[in-house]
């Protein structure tokens, strides 16, 4: 069997695995965690802690735009402090269970971690930012619909204990395929990619681009990445394969954040939200966290 048919079905497998059963985890989760809670907004005066609230938010919660956009929406009609709506909406593409998972499964648990601080991080941090310059006035008062309902809370389920458990788990299981037949294809492009890279991409070319210095390598990654539609989750093995031949983490995590943070179906739909003056800004801290996260790897890993 040729060996990029191997390396094909070898990642294929491994990332339908690893993301079903992840999704259904977070799905599980989602029943457990009301976005309404008080934690959520608690003490305004503590911003911090609310925008850390937003960004952890986020790092659970479903990880496509459809989800994404409702709940900022939701968020922001509820009055909760900006600084957790942004932190979340921030946070929520590039951060989730099954990022994270595939990250240390293929790069190790340090990276992983690396990766889960830096974008937790800066996602909490540009949330405060841009409430601090008042960027809450940028946000126009509509609502956005054909998105997916909010789920249901344990406490809401009616029935015995096994019914209303019965109900989580099939729930989880019928999201989490449904979830896993729109990124099926975008799996499948991404391994394809990878394995293509992997026996045929010749080193040399690689290693040329390995050799272009950081402070432009970096950026240039972030602003090719954010224009295009690229799930953080299908560039992971293609990733693996490049910094195998010699391209340096932070040109890597860039492009990942960049594409993950700021796809063109969620630009769209922020657009009907935000004033250009906000999706400006919004844009602009996307392409920093990717930069300054590319920088970090590239100093501790590089």
């Amino acid at each position: 069997m040729p060996s990029f048919l191997l390396e094909f079905l070898k990642l294929t497998f491994e990332l339908i695995g690893l993301f079903f059963v992840i999704s259904f985890l977070v799905g599980v989760g989602q029943f457990f965690i009301n976005p309404k809670s008080k934690i959520f907004t608690f003490s305004r005066n503590n911003k911090f802690l609310s925008a850390s609230c937003g960004a952890l938010l986020g790092g659970v919660t479903p990880f496509c735009s459809c989800s994404t956009i409702p709940l900022f929406v939701g968020f922001v009609k509820s009055k909760a402090p900006f600084s957790t709506s942004i932190a979340f909406l921030l946070a929520s593409p590039i951060i989730n269970p099954a990022i994270l998972t595939l990250m240390g499964v293929f790069f190790g648990i340090k990276t992983a971690i690396l990766y889960g601080l830096c974008t937790f991080i800066f996602a909490v941090l540009f949330g405060l930012v841009l409430e601090k310059f008042g960027f809450e006035k940028e946000i126009y008062d509509i609502s956005i619909t054909g998105g997916k309902e909010e789920s249901q809370m344990w406490s809401e389920l009616t029935g015995t204990f096994g019914m209303r458990l019965k109900t989580v788990i099939q729930t989880s299981i019928f999201n989490s395929l449904l979830l896993l037949r729109k990124v099926f294809p975008y799996l499948l492009v991404g391994t394809a990619i990878g394995a293509l890279i992997h026996g045929l991409l010749p080193v040399s070319v690689v290693q040329k681009v390995a050799g272009i210095p950081a402070w432009f390598s970096v950026p240039a990654a972030a602003l090719i990445g954010i224009p295009l539609y690229i799930r953080t989750e299908t560039i992971i093995p293609m990733a693996t394969v490049l910094q195998s031949v010699g391209l340096g983490p932070g040109v890597l995590v860039s492009l990942m954040i960049g594409g993950g943070g700021a796809s063109l179906p969620e630009v769209s739909l922020l657009s009907s939200i935000f004033t250009k003056k906000m999706l400006a800004a919004f844009l602009i801290s996307v392409f920093t966290v990717a930069c300054a996260t590319g920088f970090i790897f590239n100093s501790l890993l590089g």
